[in-house]
């Protein structure tokens, strides 16, 4: 791979973008990236994956600004939504069609399967049975701070680094899911903001505002990364599936159906064997504390611990 470093220590693969000195996502890049996710999609062994840059100080700057301009500019009209909308359409139906998206291309329609390919990257990412871990060395710009929203936790190095979504100031807006993915982590009112000011906030402001889940010293982000994966790729994958699954399609229907959803998902997840001899390990574990004269709060405080770490059940099917 020309743009990707990866390496893989148990069930946790890391994954370096590498396109210096700016970082700079591109549909080369993106199709390396798509390529890896899919075969890290058939790979029972990885559990967990952690996200990151090979440049220093830089997650991702933006997009490639130079790309996006290429594919409006090749366009022979100006699109309006209806007529993006049947562009979209028409770049679906063309994957199934030999040469179709060459032909696209030149009609001046490379851009659609550009965007298009973005969001099979992070649909891939969010429909998976593997946990997502971005970890932000640096500046997380426009399409790479939706590729990190595309990740389930995001782990930012606290430093002088900037994270948002400019697109507005070059008169766009947020084309990787952006606008969807910012609502529902942040609410309507906080993603309207960030995507209207255009100007990026610093690490702490991310963190006081949700838009990250922890700060971490630069020198020690890795680790942590990789540590964090390494405890949640222990958790049962069907159960991580069920519960991305109710988060990310639930949590953005209404609640009647979102519901159904986490009903649906509970019980597929609760019938599996692995999950099974778990209940069946916690409830001796919590009848032994009681038997032995204690009660809930020192099971809590002894054993619940190991739980968290993973390693009282093994969760393969």
């Amino acid at each position: 791979m020309q743009f990707l470093r990866t390496d893989k220590l148990g069930s946790v693969q890391t994954i370096w973008l590498n396109n210096p000195p700016y970082n700079f996502l591109t549909d080369e890049v993106m199709g390396e990236l798509l390529d890896l996710l899919r075969i890290i999609d058939g790979d029972d062994q990885v559990r967990a994956v952690v996200l990151t840059s090979a440049v220093e100080g830089v997650f991702v700057s933006h997009y490639s600004v130079s790309e996006i301009l290429d594919g409006v500019q090749s366009a022979p009209l100006a699109l309006n939504p209806r007529t993006a909308g049947a562009a979209l359409r028409m770049s679906g139906l063309a994957d199934h069609l030999p040469g179709g998206q060459a032909g696209l291309a030149l009609a001046g329609a490379g851009g659609v399967a550009n965007l298009r390919r973005y969001h099979e990257v992070c649909r891939l990412m969010r429909e998976s049975s593997t946990v997502f871990i971005a970890a932000l060395n640096g500046r997380a710009l426009g399409g790479g701070c939706e590729l990190s929203l595309a990740c389930d936790l995001r782990l930012m190095a606290d430093g002088l680094f900037d994270i948002g979504q400019p697109e507005i100031l070059v008169g766009i807006i947020p084309g990787g899911g952006g606008t969807q993915m910012l609502t529902r982590v942040l609410g309507a009112g906080r993603a309207l903001e960030l995507c209207l000011e255009g100007a990026p906030i610093n690490p702490r402001r991310a963190l006081e505002i949700g838009l990250v889940h922890r700060l971490v010293d630069p020198d020690e982000l890795l680790d942590e990364a990789q540590s964090t994966a390494a405890r949640l790729a222990k958790r049962s994958p069907t159960a991580v599936r069920a519960i991305k699954h109710a988060v990310y399609q639930g949590g953005s229907t209404s609640l009647e159906k979102g519901l159904h959803i986490e009903r649906a998902q509970f019980l597929t997840a609760a019938s599996t064997p692995s999950a099974k001899r778990a209940m069946a390990t916690y409830l001796a574990d919590v009848e032994a504390t009681i038997d032995a004269g204690g009660d809930i709060s020192n099971f809590i405080a002894n054993s619940l611990p190991d739980w968290v770490e993973g390693t009282k059940v093994d969760f393969t099917e």
